[in-house]
């Protein structure tokens, strides 16, 4: 059956309406009436809440009295001062080097570290409480792995209107797979593909699920090219999209100005993954040396979720702890060869239902593998920034960057874990 009949996706209003909807099922609502100058008596229209002109504006704080360190550069500076004005850094280095000006609160950072906010990479953002203790955990800054009915592009409102609720994001709305399930009912423009008996798979279904995430105002697009490992009924080394297949969804997402991250697994899904030009690779347990040699010479990035993974260990499905025990080994050995090759190397927690494991969890294990504890820094900082198109903006504390910081109870270049728990957040210059 062909879909090309049907009209192209409209976001005359559902744009608006999905994005209401995601809203709510995100819980920004509740969140909103809690947030610092929140109003009952201000009108809200349809478009308003989406205009980044009506965001508000960052606040005032300086960061006094701790050791900085710069991701980019390696540096150290003790005895610092971080000076935020509108959510922006202004002036970052030592004291004798930095005016601090009058009136402005101050956050007392003596005996502490302070660290740009870090960037998780790939993680399912499905409510309000799950962005506040993303942002609580350290990742000021972070990309969706998908959302089943487009919460992640709530969350991203909700971070532009309220900072202190949640992680700066990039949304990736809904997943581009064979089988939707009940994403069919994310939006009534994907209602035609549910009479596929073959699923999403035709060229003109995959542009269907991408044109339809594009004009709900998505930043990157998900799809995958093998099952999920987490489900132990799924063979996570199955391919289910081809080469071909992977191809169509990528020019798609390129002709509306957007990458694609891709959920793989097996060896030639992902180097299928690779040759069809998505912007990164997702999970990638059984990657080979010769795709990482292609990745590097693409510039394609590599998000390991070795936490996520790892996380299979010890689970009471045999499968699955199998799974884990297998995977990540594989997945470290991966990532330190990526390193070494130059791969463009990110750390993602691959967090949802609820449970949202510290970025700095996936610090620890790229450290583990084999990378430097800077190095292992980078991939939260810098790197990501990079590849989220937030270079120049996120992942150092310097001038003009964004006013994302966190501060920690020791060196975490001598002790990566201090990053799992951080002593305080700040997001655009508000301590959270």
């Amino acid at each position: 059956m062909c879909v090309e009949n049907c009209p192209p996706p409209s976001n005359r209003l559902t744009r608006r309406g999905v994005l209401a909807g995601a809203a709510a099922l995100a819980g920004t609502t509740a969140a909103l009436a809690a947030a610092p100058g929140a109003s009952a008596a201000a009108p809200m229209t349809r478009t308003s809440a989406t205009r980044s002109g009506n965001a508000p504006r960052g606040g005032d704080l300086v960061i006094d009295g701790g050791t900085l360190l710069d991701p980019a550069t390696g540096d150290v500076t003790e005895d610092s001062v971080v000076v935020i004005r509108d959510g922006v850094v202004r002036a970052a280095g030592r004291r004798k080097n930095v005016e601090v000006p009058a009136g402005v609160s101050v956050l007392d950072a003596h005996g502490q570290w302070v660290l740009p906010g870090l960037v998780d990479s790939h993680i399912h953002l499905n409510t309000a409480a799950e962005a506040a203790k993303t942002l609580a955990l350290g990742a000021t800054t972070a990309r969706s792995g998908s959302t089943n009915f487009y919460q992640d592009i709530a969350v991203r409102e909700l971070s532009r209107q309220a900072p202190g609720l949640a992680p700066r994001l990039r949304a990736s709305g809904i997943f581009v797979t064979p089988d939707l399930g009940d994403t069919i009912l994310a939006d009534p423009d994907l209602t035609p593909l549910a009479r596929l008996k073959g699923g999403v798979t035709s060229t003109e279904a995959l542009r269907r699920v991408v044109e339809v995430n594009l004009a709900r105002g998505v930043d990157t697009v998900k799809t995958r090219v093998n099952p999920r490992a987490g489900l132990a009924e799924q063979d996570p080394l199955e391919q289910v999209y081809s080469r071909e297949q992977l191809s169509t969804i990528v020019a798609t997402a390129r002709r509306g100005g957007k990458d694609v991250l891709c959920h793989s697994y097996s060896e030639k899904g992902c180097h299928d993954a690779v040759m069809a030009g998505v912007k990164s690779v997702e999970h990638g347990a059984f990657i080979s040396e010769r795709t990482l040699h292609e990745m590097r010479r693409r510039g394609t990035y590599f998000t390991p979720t070795m936490v996520a993974i790892g996380g299979m260990i010890g689970d009471p499905d045999p499968v699955l702890d199998e799974r884990g025990r297998t995977y990540l080994p594989k997945l470290k050995a991966a990532a330190k060869l990526a390193h070494e090759l130059g791969v463009g190397l990110v750390s993602g927690t691959d967090s949802s239902g609820g449970s949202v494991e510290p970025i700095g969890a996936e610090i620890e294990m790229m450290h583990s593998a084999g990378l430097s504890a800077l190095d292992a820094i980078r991939t939260a900082t810098t790197n990501a920034a990079r590849l989220l198109g937030f270079e120049g903006k996120v992942g150092r504390l310097a001038r003009g960057y964004a006013g994302d910081a966190i501060l920690l109870s020791g060196n975490p270049l001598a002790d990566v874990s201090v990053l799992k728990k951080p002593v305080r957040v700040v997001r655009t210059g508000v301590a959270v």
